[in-house]
C-alpha cells in the first residue's frame, strides 16, 4: 500500500481504519469504469438497511451527486465534489449545518464517501488555463463508485426479501381466512368437534405475531396455520363423507316407504301439516332448533355479560340465562319480545342472542326491534348464530392483538 496516495482529514477529525479501506478500494478502480448515478443512488436507497445508513444521509448524498454535472460517474469526469456547506444545506431541504456534517460522516463511515480535504480545509476547484479541473478538494464519490456492483447486490437481496415476505403476508392472509371460514362453517352447521380449540390456536397464532413480523415469523406462523387448515378441512370432509354414506341409507329407506301403494301421505294428502304448525294450526318451534354454542366460546365473544352474572360472574348456562334477563330489561327489550326469542330459539340460545346484542352496544339502535327481527328471521330458517359469534370473536381478538 502506497501510504503517500492516502488523504488525511483536516483539522481535528480523527482518522479510521474504514476510511483507510475505502480510499484503499477507490484507487482500485478501472480506468473505464462507468455507472448511472440516479440508478446507483436507487440501488443505495434499497440497500440502505444493508448498509446501515439513514434516510436523513441519503437526502445529503443526493444533494452531493446533484453537484455532479455528468449523469455517469466515472474516474474520467472526476470523482471530486465540492460544494460549500451554504450549497450543500439548499440542496439537502434545508438541513441544519450541524446535522448535515453528522450524516456526511455516516456516509464516510459507510465507506460510501470520502473527504479529499485541501491544506486549509476548503473545498475548491484548481483549474489550468482552458478552464479544465487540474485539482479539487471536497468529497470524493469514488468510493460509491467503487462499491457499485456490491450495492447494487444488496439492493437486489433486499428486494427479493421484500418480495418473499410480501407473498408470505398474502399466504398467511388466505390461509387465515380459510381457517376462520373453516371453523365458522363448522359451527354453523352443527358438526361435531373441538372447533373452540381449533380457533383457539388460530387466535393465539395471530395474537403472536408482533406488528411487523420477520420472514422466520412469518414462514413459522404459515406452517402451523396450514396445518390447522388442513385439520379443519379433513373434519369436514370426514363429515361430508359420512352424511353422503346415511344420506344414500335414508333415500332407499324412502324410496320403500314410498313405494308403498298404501303410503298415508298419499291416500291423504290434505292430513299433512305445514312447516311450523301443529295439528290445530298454532305455530310451534321450528322442526331443527339453532345449535347451542360452547359457554366458553359465547364468554369468549361477548365478555361484557359476564358482569351481570351473579358476583360478577358466568359459570353455567343458568347464570347466563338469568344474567341476560337483566340485560334484556336495561336494554329496553319487552318481556314479550324476550319470551317469544326464548319460544323460537330456545332460551340459551335467545340468552345468547342478548349477549350479543350488549356487547355491539352503541351499533343497535332498538334492542327489542332488533330481536323480534332475528327472531322472525330464525323461525323462516334464515338466522344462524354461528356467523354473529365468530365476528365479535375476531373484533376482540383484533382489539387484544392492538392493545398489547
Amino acid at each position: 500500500m502506497q501510504v503517500g496516495s492516502v488523504t488525511t482529514p483536516f483539522g481535528r477529525r480523527s482518522m479510521t481504519l474504514a476510511m483507510v479501506a475505502s480510499q484503499v478500494m477507490a484507487q482500485e478502480l478501472e480506468p473505464d469504469k462507468a455507472v448511472d448515478k440516479w440508478k446507483l443512488y436507487r440501488a443505495l436507497c434499497e440497500a440502505r438497511s444493508r448498509l446501515g445508513v439513514t434516510d436523513r444521509a441519503l437526502a445529503v448524498m443526493n444533494a452531493l451527486l446533484s453537484f455532479y454535472p455528468k449523469n455517469e460517474l466515472s474516474e474520467e469526469n472526476g470523482l471530486v465534489v465540492f460544494p460549500s456547506n451554504a450549497q450543500l444545506t439548499l440542496r439537502a431541504h434545508g438541513m441544519a449545518e450541524q446535522t448535515l456534517r453528522r450524516h456526511l460522516a455516516v456516509l464516510i463511515e459507510a465507506g460510501l464517501l470520502s473527504r479529499k480535504d485541501s491544506a486549509n480545509g476548503k473545498r475548491y476547484a484548481r483549474r489550468d488555463r482552458s478552464g479544465t479541473i487540474d485539482e479539487a478538494y471536497g468529497f470524493s464519490l469514488a468510493p460509491l463508485l467503487a462499491r457499485a456492483e456490491d450495492i447494487q447486490r444488496l439492493a437486489d437481496e433486499v428486494v427479493a426479501e421484500r418480495l418473499h415476505q410480501q407473498r408470505l403476508r398474502e399466504r398467511l392472509t388466505i390461509c387465515c381466512r380459510d381457517v376462520s371460514k373453516l371453523v365458522e362453517t363448522a359451527l354453523e352447521e352443527g358438526i361435531g368437534g373441538d372447533w373452540e380449540a381449533i380457533h383457539r390456536h388460530y387466535s393465539a397464532l395471530l395474537a403472536a405475531l408482533p406488528r411487523r413480523p420477520m420472514i422466520g415469523q412469518l414462514a413459522a406462523a404459515l406452517d402451523e396455520m396450514e396445518m390447522l387448515r388442513e385439520e379443519a378441512a379433513n373434519r369436514l370432509e370426514i363429515q361430508i363423507k359420512t352424511q353422503k354414506m346415511g344420506g344414500n341409507h335414508l333415500q332407499n329407506e324412502r324410496h320403500i316407504q314410498n313405494s308403498n301403494p298404501d303410503s298415508i301421505s298419499e291416500l291423504e294428502p290434505a292430513l299433512e301439516k305445514k312447516q311450523g304448525e301443529n295439528s290445530v294450526g298454532e305455530k310451534q318451534r321450528p322442526l331443527e332448533p339453532i345449535k347451542a354454542f360452547p359457554l366458553s366460546m359465547v364468554l369468549k365473544a361477548c365478555p361484557d355479560i359476564t358482569m351481570y352474572g351473579p358476583g360478577g360472574a358466568i359459570s353455567n348456562w343458568r347464570d347466563l340465562m338469568g344474567a341476560a334477563v337483566v340485560v334484556r330489561s336495561m336494554l329496553g327489550v319487552s318481556p314479550s319480545a324476550y319470551q317469544t326469542a326464548c319460544e323460537i330459539l330456545g332460551p340459551e340460545n335467545a340468552a345468547v342472542v342478548i349477549a350479543c346484542i350488549l356487547e355491539r352496544g352503541g351499533q343497535i339502535n332498538s334492542a327489542g326491534g332488533y330481536l323480534r327481527d332475528l327472531t322472525r328471521r330464525a323461525e323462516k330458517g334464515e338466522f344462524s348464530l354461528g356467523p354473529m359469534l365468530m365476528a365479535l370473536m375476531r373484533t376482540n381478538t383484533s382489539g387484544e392483538r392492538k392493545a398489547g
